[in-house]
């Protein structure tokens, strides 16, 4: 079998360095020829554990391929994966452009049969309306008698564990409207069914809602839980506590009760509005999702509330340690990070910001330029710092050595935005520690 993955991103790389570990044929797609031949030497665009070890194999292997050209591969295929980007427009709508522009090239250019699967996350009723788009498109070069099918086969990839996650999903979901389709994905997808992951085939519709419905749930958990830790903070109570008491509860379960100063990254953001924008467009109010929405945003300014109220508002002039750049750890993805919502704060208020990253340094050096000192390391970042705030939990910054940071800092005050520290342990060693929801 072979298959093309249009799109070389999170979504894109990762699937088709994995269906290639699979012993798949893969080319893999993108318009940018500087990436693509960066992936040619095993240069990787994104910070994703154990993924250039994949491509790098794959393309020695000569399964995985890389192009800019999909008109001269098109026909040689069996499957074309939609994996371009679909970002918020100004409205909160998910911008759908590259996914027109794909189907489009794929309308004026197939000659034989075609299975074309949309992975991009898109709105509900894309699948077929990238049908009808194809379908007159081969209409207009007199090809009535082409066949081809569409599918949704969205992905549920976390970013930081997207190898593991793809290669031991917990579900696949693909929607189909043809047993041709659902041949061919069964096909795909029969190494994953050998070790009893499940794959969920239903209707293209819901497949698309699928994916929006998953990250909204998310969503809504980690608001929810901010929503609990800022109340118990106000009455006194510990919000660990009460995580641990609720995620008790099997209803309930762990996962995504874990208070913090708000979600970011390429996803949950987005699909939450997106969401909120398919429910409007067919006069429906997403009352909860709107809520969560205004939850996260409030709490992205935690951070910069617990500084400030610290120093009763004389914190110009003052610096500050950022510990944490990355939406998340793991990953050099900045979109929507919390972090970067805390530092333009702090420097809008005349605040200076020594941050480090492991991984993002250079992706938050294009959204911030030299506005920020970009330490070295932990230390170099807290060097006569008067705060050290962490909006982000790499591994790295859970057992810093306490007594360098007393003698470098110029304040010991730890503002902790995810919960990783012992306040009894910090007040030991001399610093005032502040969390959320303690």
């Amino acid at each position: 079998m072979k298959i093309a993955v249009v799109g070389t991103g999170y979504v894109g790389l990762v699937s088709g360095a994995c269906f290639a570990e699979m012993g798949v044929d893969v080319t893999c797609v993108d318009i940018d020829e500087q990436k693509i031949e960066s992936l040619k030497q095993g240069i990787i665009p994104i910070y994703e554990p154990g993924l250039k070890n994949i491509v790098v194999r794959n393309y020695d292997a000569q399964r995985l391929h890389f192009t800019t050209d999909l008109q001269t591969i098109l026909n040689e295929m069996d499957i074309v994966f939609i994996a371009v980007g679909t970002p918020s427009d100004e409205e909160g709508n998910a911008e759908m452009k590259y996914v027109w522009t794909v189907a489009d090239t794929i309308a004026e250019n197939i000659t034989k049969p075609l299975l074309i699967v949309t992975k991009s996350t898109v709105p509900v009723g894309t699948s077929h309306q990238i049908k009808e788009r194809v379908q007159k498109k081969l209409e207009e070069r007199g090809l009535h008698y082409l066949d081809f099918d569409v599918a949704s086969n969205p992905e549920f990839l976390k970013e930081g564990a997207a190898v593991d996650d793809f290669m031991s999903p917990d579900r696949v979901v693909v929607g189909v409207e043809t047993e041709r389709a659902k041949e061919l994905m069964t096909r795909l997808y029969r190494p994953f069914l050998l070790n009893n992951f499940r794959v969920i085939f239903m209707d293209i519709l819901s497949s698309e809602m699928t994916k929006y419905a998953s990250n909204a749930m998310l969503a809504t958990r980690i608001s929810f839980m901010n929503d609990v830790a800022n109340l118990c903070e106000l009455v006194g109570a510990d919000v660990n506590m009460v995580r641990r008491g609720i995620g008790s509860d099997t209803r309930i379960g762990r996962s995504f009760l874990y208070p913090g100063c708000g979600y970011g990254g390429s996803c949950f953001p987005k699909d939450v509005k997106a969401i909120i924008k398919v429910a409007e467009n067919v006069g429906y109010e997403m009352k909860v999702l709107k809520a969560v929405e205004s939850v996260n945003e409030n709490q992205k300014k935690v951070l910069f509330y617990k500084f400030n109220e610290f120093f009763k508002g004389e914190i110009e002039g003052k610096t500050v340690a950022v510990w944490g750049l990355s939406f998340k750890p793991e990953t050099d993805d900045v979109r929507d990070a919390p972090a970067l919502q805390l530092i333009n704060s702090l420097l809008e208020s005349g605040v200076n910001v020594r941050g480090y990253d492991p991984a993002a340094m250079e992706e938050a050096r294009k959204k911030l330029n030299d506005k920020i000192y970009y330490a070295k390391d932990i230390y170099d970042a807290a060097n006569n710092a008067d705060a050290l705030i962490i909006p982000t939990e790499w591994k790295e910054f859970r057992l810093p050595n306490w007594e360098i940071l007393r003698k470098i800092m110029r304040t010991h005050l730890v503002i902790d935005g995810r919960n990783i520290y012992n306040k009894e342990e910090l007040n030991n060693f001399g610093f005032e520690h502040r969390g959320i929801g303690l």
